[in-house]
């Protein structure tokens, strides 16, 4: 096949290029250059990582793969375990696509199966799991020539939250933010840095590994969430409004310990591309 479809859609501007692939053989075992040249955003489409669509019976990364499988890649082609901002776009293009039925939608992920609802508002809900904070405990964050100590948050990827004054403070965050101990995060980490504005409202920005610093992070507003409301000794259930540089998103910690993510998906652009153009 000389050439493949391709779409591209955001949630709170994390944006993303949609691979349909159903069977998994038109990509095959998607190329890390690959990615990297979707995602340029000089001689690419441009994105901050690449979403492919496979049928959760057709794909071999995972035991269950759901009814769909959300391959996700980062910008810099390495594979990440999941995406909430990521999962709401997948979601929408199924709908659009006549994909989704009545009820929740099962996608398989590299950390397991979410459910995924659409509302009746237009946005779509995710259940994104239960947090782990995995140790060691002082866990400190470095960017712009500061530290701050930060909470090590699991949402299926890794997080280390950091609450600062001014969300200036951690400078241009197109580098990797330094974190120690090393050890905490053999495979890297994605860094929020949050302000509070409210009792249930609060400010971020993002580094997240493997695509720099992004308009929003769906995972990232997950743990800022379970960071604050632990911050200010909440119980749950508790529901946060979460500002990010793209939009803003709901997050609600509820009693069974899972985290629901809302907030607005959309799909805007779509096109063939010929295999010709990929660089050698």
């Amino acid at each position: 096949m000389s050439t493949f479809p391709w779409l591209k859609g955001h949630g709170t501007e994390n944006d993303f290029v949609l691979l349909p692939d159903p069977d998994g053989s038109v990509h095959g075992e998607l190329d890390a250059a690959v990615v990297r040249f979707l995602c340029d955003r000089y001689a690419g489409i441009g994105a901050d990582g690449v979403l492919r669509v496979i049928e959760g019976s057709k794909q071999s990364y995972v035991e269950d793969g759901g009814d769909w499988f959300m391959d996700y890649r980062n910008a810099d082609g390495s594979i990440a375990e999941m995406c909430g901002n990521g999962i709401r776009v997948f979601v929408r293009y199924l709908e659009e696509a006549g994909l989704t039925g009545d009820k929740p939608v099962r996608v398989g992920t590299r950390a397991g199966v979410k459910e995924v609802v659409l509302n009746d508002d237009g946005t779509i809900t995710a259940d994104m799991g239960e947090p782990r904070f995995p140790g060691p405990a002082g866990v400190v964050v470095e960017a712009n020539g500061h530290q701050w100590p930060a909470l090590a948050v699991d949402m299926g990827n890794p997080h280390a939250v950091a609450f600062v004054d001014s969300l200036d403070e951690p400078g241009w965050l197109v580098e990797q933010p330094g974190w120690s101990p090393v050890e905490a995060f053999p495979e890297g980490v994605n860094v929020e840095f949050v302000v509070r504005l409210g009792p249930n409202e609060v400010a971020m920005r993002v580094h997240e590994r493997g695509a720099g610093e992004t308009r929003s992070c769906g995972t990232g507003t997950c743990a800022v969430a379970v960071a604050s409301a632990r911050a200010a000794r909440q119980s749950v259930p508790v529901t946060y409004r979460v500002d990010v540089p793209g939009g803003v998103v709901t997050v609600t910690w509820r009693e069974d310990n899972h985290l629901e993510l809302t907030g607005p998906a959309v799909v805007h652009a779509r096109g063939d591309f010929d295999r010709a153009w990929l660089p050698a």
